[in-house]
This record gives C-alpha cells, sequence and structure tokens, in this order.
C-alpha cells in the first residue's frame, strides 16, 4: 500500500465508487445505457469550451465519463482520494490520454481557476462535507462546474424506507443524501457560479430499471416522461451545469 492510501484524508468516498464491486452495478446492457445517457448530457453541458479545454474530473477514478471525454477531445485529469481509485484508468493512462493524481478532494492542490471545467459525478450525495467539496470545485474551476445529485424531487423520496429492497436488488448499494435544488443552486451561487441547465435523466428509479433488466423495456418505460415535461420536473439524478459569474 502506498503512503497516498494511508493519508486519512477528510473525504474518501470516491473510493467506493472508483472499485470494480461499484463499476458491476453498471454492467449489462441497461449499465451501459445509463452511463451513455449519462455521457451525452454531460457533453452537451460542456459544449462551447476552447478547444483542447483542461477538464478536472474529481472522483472520477470509477472511469464512467473519462472516456467521452477523452474522445471529445478535453485535456483530462483525474483526481482521487487515493492510489487504487485510479486503477480503472489504466488504460487511458497507459496511452498518455489521460492524467490521474491522487489529493485530499476538500483542499485540491491546484491554483484558483486553473481548469477550464470540473467535474464531479457520483460523489455529493457520499460526501459528509458536501459544501466544502462545492467550495472546492468552484474554486479550481475557470469557466464551469458541472456535478450530479439525486433531487428530492422525485422518486427518491422514498429510498431510505426502500432502501432493504434496493439492496436485494443491486447488491452493494449504500445510502446516500439527497438534495433540493435549490440546495444546490445556493452553494455554488455562495461560491459565485450561477446554474444555466440541468438535464434530469431518469423518471423512474434506477433500481427499477436494473430488476426490469431490458434496455428496450427500460427505453419505453422512460420515453412518456420526456415527451410530457415530467421527466424535467421529477427526474433524477440531476447533472446540472454552472457557470462563473464573477
Amino acid at each position: 500500500m502506498s503512503d497516498h492510501d494511508q493519508v486519512p484524508f477528510a473525504e474518501t468516498a470516491d473510493v467506493e465508487t472508483a472499485s470494480e464491486d461499484y463499476a458491476r452495478r453498471f454492467a449489462g446492457p441497461v449499465g451501459e445505457w445509463f452511463l451513455d445517457q449519462q455521457a451525452r448530457a454531460t457533453l452537451t453541458l460542456l459544449s462551447g469550451l476552447p478547444p483542447r479545454a483542461r477538464v478536472l474530473d474529481v472522483g472520477g477514478g470509477h472511469a464512467q465519463l473519462t472516456p467521452a471525454l477523452v474522445g471529445a477531445g478535453y485535456e483530462v485529469t483525474v483526481v482521487g482520494s487515493a492510489v487504487s481509485c485510479g486503477a480503472r484508468l489504466s488504460r487511458w493512462l497507459a496511452g498518455g490520454r489521460c492524467r490521474f493524481e491522487v489529493a485530499d478532494l476538500l483542499a485540491l492542490p491546484y491554483a484558483a481557476q486553473s481548469y477550464d471545467a470540473v467535474l464531479s459525478f457520483r460523489l455529493l450525495p457520499h460526501a459528509a462535507a458536501w459544501q466544502a467539496l462545492v467550495r472546492e470545485l468552484c474554486r479550481v474551476a475557470r469557466e464551469r462546474v458541472v456535478l450530479d445529485y439525486p433531487s428530492t424531487r422525485s422518486a427518491n423520496v422514498a429510498a431510505e424506507r426502500l432502501f432493504a429492497t434496493k439492496k436485494r436488488i443491486e447488491g452493494n448499494t449504500r445510502p446516500f443524501m439527497l438534495f433540493r435544488p435549490d440546495e444546490i443552486r445556493r452553494a455554488l451561487a455562495a461560491n459565485g457560479f450561477r446554474v444555466t441547465a440541468s438535464r434530469p435523466q431518469f423518471l423512474w428509479p434506477m433500481v427499477l430499471h436494473r430488476w426490469i433488466d431490458r434496455a428496450a423495456v427500460s427505453k419505453v418505460l422512460e420515453a412518456p416522461g420526456r415527451l410530457s415535461g415530467l421527466l424535467r420536473l421529477f427526474g433524477s439524478p440531476v447533472i446540472v451545469r454552472a457557470d462563473r459569474v464573477n
């Protein structure tokens, strides 16, 4: 074990999301569909950045966005709280297509506004000091912050009551925090950023889609919500884009 793996950083929730066990939750056609929807929304929210923009993915050792970011031509750095968080990035690291660094996620070792855009996915709902995390994302971002969160305005409101059922279906799930959209807006605004776009991903709970286990059926199930506007109002997780205003 390296020295970095022994450092008691304040925030280490990304160790779990960067694991192979967590990656298995996104295996198979339904999992691939989840990740495709996430990547498409993220690239849309990043559009307009300069060519070869520098992008920092905080807690992105899960490698869910790495292929899309690298494929889009961004200069990608992933930062994790332990050396082990870089294991799933090996194919991109070996070819020099992205970088991985170990750091305290609540005290990033980068100068203010040193990256064109800063991303953080699958981390906020597991971070105890989530406001401190948002503050660091905003400090380091020159132009844009993109992050995701599970919304209270969704079927997630029943998550605590249905946790046991969810765990039986998913096997390796864990509790997570829910956020009101105004909470996220205020946290970003307090650090000089304004939410300019949001992309709710699914109207129906992801655990339902995993239980159905047929991507074609899930797509049909989600279609009415997209067409009616219900997805926009009640979908989750929500991916938001915030732009620097000062």
